[in-house]
């Protein structure tokens, strides 16, 4: 029987999730103090880095998406800005006006794939970045159904699902962005979803498969 399957760990009562990744928290001792803004593209970033420094409450927060904002404003934090393109690189430039002048950190992960830094670097922003986690492929051991329908959330769930699984002619992708959507395998035909959400992806693979 066809499934929509989601390649994360946000559980869904109607969607099978393929824990094709884990997120370990990488701590760092930094005074966030000195910073006038702080840049944040993922939950994972606010869930990391609450996990070692509060101080970061304190301190104006740049969220790129509804979702990661809504991460900040329930942890406690300062929220000042949500992005309205959802991508990284757009972000950046969102963000241009508002950093001018400002002395900004940016919570990132292990390895990233937008040109943010650059962007900012480029347009005179005086920005650091700080890894507060990586992305660390699970083994799985799911046999899949056929005629299914998959939610790609990153490019590590791209990256992750790829060296467990064989893409099958009749299987239907989506993803949650066009950066994500980049790292597929050129041969595979996708839907994007509107917004940048999971919930988003979901009533996209329901209107697909019923």
């Amino acid at each position: 029987m066809a499934k929509i399957y989601l390649l994360s760990n946000q559980k869904y009562s109607d969607i099978e999730n393929i824990e094709v990744f884990k997120i370990d928290y990488i701590k760092n001792k930094i005074d966030l103090t000195k910073y006038d803004a702080l840049i944040f593209t993922s939950k994972n970033a606010v869930l990391s880095l609450d996990s070692f420094n509060k101080d970061w409450k304190k301190i104006p927060s740049f969220a790129i998406a509804p979702k990661t904002a809504n991460f900040i404003k329930d942890y406690g934090g300062n929220l000042i800005f949500t992005g309205v393109t959802s991508h990284g690189n757009d972000f950046a430039k969102e963000l241009i006006e508002l950093l001018k002048n400002k002395k900004v950190l940016y919570i990132k992960a292990l390895k990233t794939v937008s040109n943010l830094v650059e962007i900012l670097k480029e347009n005179h922003i005086d920005i650091d970045e700080l890894v507060t986690y990586q992305t660390i492929c699970n083994n799985t051991d799911l046999i899949l159904e056929d005629n299914s329908v998959f939610i790609f959330t990153s490019p590590s769930s791209v990256e992750c699902f790829f060296k467990q699984y064989e893409w099958r002619d009749n299987y239907k992708a989506i993803v949650i962005g066009k950066t994500t959507a980049n790292y597929l395998p050129k041969y595979i035909e996708y839907k994007i979803s509107q917004e940048t959400s999971i919930d988003e992806c979901i009533k996209l693979a329901k209107q697909i498969l019923f």
